[in-house]
């Protein structure tokens, strides 16, 4: 299999559907067998029926998994990614945020053995904001940027780890998913860690980017959570042998 999309959502019933509609036409445009994933993470609406109940083309495979309860954004696409087949991953929020055309040219050099990961940011010159999130919500972010790098050392050519619209070659991101321990919202930071670690070739590249501001994250209320797995994604890493 070419490319699986995997949409991991928590009560998503109003977009889901669309989310699903949107990442099964790019997969049919772009004439390559896919697989779009969406992983349920234990809503208590109607996402996972939403999800089935969207059109998909034919020739596009669906698969909707639904978690008994809710786990963790992470955990949920840790489920989607360990149970895809493409020979590129995407991992994509709900939402549509970001039109899935951005992404071609990279998934292009990842199939040709270029680059093993490629992911979004809304920081580069290049990206183009068609709805920001809140200055707060900004200010936040910037924070965030700075107390990571201090905490568990990414570097600072990193401009915007947790953007949720990252591609993978395929065995790389079932290896380092299966190894990934964070459930949470920082898992995305666990992942990018282990893949420096393992010398993986990652670049960052600009998108269009529309802000969901119906987002499960609230960045104020959430901090000392996301400071405590912060903590934990930096021992996670040192305790890293392989």
């Amino acid at each position: 299999m070419d490319i699986s999309i995997i949409i991991p959502a928590f009560n998503e019933e109003k977009k889901i559907g669309f989310d699903v509609e949107v990442a099964a036409a790019f997969i049919d445009e772009e004439a390559v067998l896919g697989e779009v994933i969406v992983v349920d993470d234990g809503s208590n609406d109607n996402t996972a029926e939403e999800a089935q109940n969207a059109t998909v083309p034919s020739a596009v495979k669906r698969n909707v998994i639904r978690l008994d309860k809710n786990r963790g954004k992470g955990y949920a696409v840790k489920t989607g990614i360990l149970a895809s087949k493409g020979d590129v991953v995407l991992f994509a929020d709900s939402g549509t945020c970001v039109p899935y055309l951005n992404a071609l040219s990279h998934i292009k050099r990842i199939r040709w053995g270029e680059l093993d990961i490629a992911m979004a940011s809304r920081r580069l010159k290049d990206t183009v904001i068609h709805l920001n999130r809140s200055l707060k919500r900004r200010l936040l972010s910037s924070f965030f940027r700075l107390v990571a790098r201090i905490i568990t050392g990414v570097p600072n050519r990193f401009s915007d780890t947790q953007c949720g619209f990252k591609i993978y070659r395929g065995e790389i991101a079932r290896e380092l998913f299966g190894k990934c321990k964070t459930t949470g919202f920082l898992f995305e930071l666990e992942v990018l860690l282990r893949a420096l670690k393992r010398g993986y070739r990652i670049e960052e590249f600009p998108v269009e980017w529309t802000c969901d501001l119906d987002t499960r994250l609230r960045p104020g209320s959430d901090a000392v959570g996301v400071l405590k797995e912060m903590f934990q994604v930096r021992s996670i890493i040192k305790k890293d042998k392989n």
